[in-house]
């Protein structure tokens, strides 16, 4: 009968196996926002997204929790954005050193931005820049609102903290983007 026992315990484990390709599938868009948010580099999300997906499918402790993988996925995603910035860093030292040996003084006038002398390009490109000057959570909070179009619900439930967490650092996040636009002068100080 203790055979029997294990057995049926062996069995359901893996009915509560989580299946990972469907998890990802389900919470791929808003990870890629995070990401992106955490990055500020379009072109690094897909990247970062893989090597979650893999750390994902490698875990060394499965979850059994179905619940608790949107907030483990989120842990994992910004553990793997510090560890691709971490590697970006080290590659962009040393191609800044290898310029700084080889380059000349003076600035090459055709890498300019043609497009950034239109007024709505320059908007956008402040605003993004903004968004960079902002730490981390407050650009991911804003993008997981405004990009995504979620609810405090949706965010609290993938974070895994409180609505009124979610809604106090958004009230914070909104209050420190407006300081920053006022500072480069795109949106004008209050009467």
């Amino acid at each position: 009968m203790r055979q029997d026992e294990r057995q049926d315990e062996s069995n359901r484990d893996d009915l509560s196996a989580i299946d990972w390709q469907a998890e990802l599938t389900t919470h791929e868009r808003w990870l890629r926002t995070v990401i992106a948010a955490r990055l500020g580099e379009p072109q690094a999300v897909d990247e970062v997204f893989q090597e979650v997906s893999l750390a994902a499918v490698r875990q060394a402790s499965p979850i059994r929790d179905t619940s608790r993988v949107a907030p483990w996925l989120y842990r994992l995603a910004i553990r793997q954005v510090l560890l691709y910035r971490r590697k970006a860093g080290r590659q962009r030292k040393l191609k800044n050193r290898f310029a700084e040996e080889t380059s000349p003084t003076e600035a090459d006038p055709r890498q300019l931005d043609p497009l950034g002398m239109l007024l709505a390009e320059e908007r956008r490109t402040m605003v993004r820049e903004a968004m960079t000057r902002l730490n981390g959570k407050d650009a991911e909070l804003l993008m997981l609102k405004y990009t995504e179009n979620w609810s405090y619900r949706q965010i609290s439930a993938h974070l895994g903290i409180s609505e009124s967490a979610v809604e106090a650092r958004l009230h914070r996040a909104r209050r420190r983007l407006r300081t920053e636009l006022m500072a480069m002068q795109v949106v004008e100080m209050p009467s």
